[in-house]
């Protein structure tokens, strides 16, 4: 699946989570263009709710390019998913449903999914230190070459006098 670059995508990152700030619908409108634009899709038409389907769901796409979307207004106001990270990746699962109608779940999660892979990395790679550029720890304890720690001998217990 084609992507915009980092730098796009940070840039486009950085507009949701102004908007979903300060509520400037220009911030909103300059990301929503910009995925447009990269794409070279008409920009689609979002509305904004105060809630989906009696407050079960963030967004919807349909067949016509309408997009509807809870404000974050009112996202902010939600019980259980109330973050920003979580509206802005329903953002993007939205446009994911935008870009590739066909089998709409899947591709629409894995553009979501795609997107926002690495955007933040950059932000937290300097107050990390060097180890965030080398991966998890799981990762860094399964690279190859490696030696790996050997375990310490079994003592054998002494048995209990009864």
């Amino acid at each position: 699946m084609i992507i915009p670059g980092l730098r796009n995508r940070r840039a486009i990152d950085r507009l949701l989570t102004a908007f979903f700030r300060d509520h400037r619908i220009e911030a909103f409108r300059k990301a929503v263009v910009a995925l447009s634009r990269f794409y070279l899709l008409k920009t689609p038409r979002v509305e904004w709710y105060e809630y989906l389907d009696w407050g079960k769901t963030a967004g919807r796409t349909y067949e016509n390019g309408n997009v509807h979307l809870v404000h974050p207004e009112n996202w902010k106001r939600g019980l259980k998913y109330n973050s920003e990270r979580q509206w802005i990746q329903t953002v993007y699962h939205e446009m994911g449903h935008y870009m590739l109608w066909a089998d709409a779940e899947r591709k629409a999660d894995a553009f979501a999914y795609q997107f926002v892979r690495g955007v933040s990395q950059g932000r937290t790679a300097g107050r990390r230190g060097y180890r965030a550029l080398e991966g998890s720890l799981a990762r860094r304890k399964r690279a190859p070459g490696r030696a790996r720690p050997s375990r310490p001998p079994h003592r054998r217990r002494r048995s209990r006098p009864r």
